[in-house]
């Protein structure tokens, strides 16, 4: 296993100390539990944003039938296939 780089341990050196002073009976989710929790809020917002933006652009009104074939007295077109 290759040794770790220098600002790896440097880092190291200095956070074991700062984990004695933790509560070992109260944990917290801390600093970056709330960037994780702020970064998915602003995503969720943003995905929000845009389907709304894709869902106004959606023509929910319904397009009339084609009109009834006065020789076959139905909507069906002559080209599709009998079934039966």
């Amino acid at each position: 296993m290759p040794d770790m780089s220098a600002s790896a341990s440097l880092a190291m050196t200095h956070l074991v100390p700062l984990a004695k002073e933790v509560d070992e009976n109260k944990v917290t989710p801390g600093v970056l539990g709330f960037i994780v929790f702020a970064v998915m809020a602003v995503a969720v917002w943003g995905l929000m944003k845009s389907m709304n933006r894709h869902m106004g652009k959606v023509d929910f009104t319904e397009k009339p039938e084609a009109a009834a074939d006065p020789a076959t007295g139905s909507g069906a077109s002559p080209a599709s296939p009998a079934k039966g």
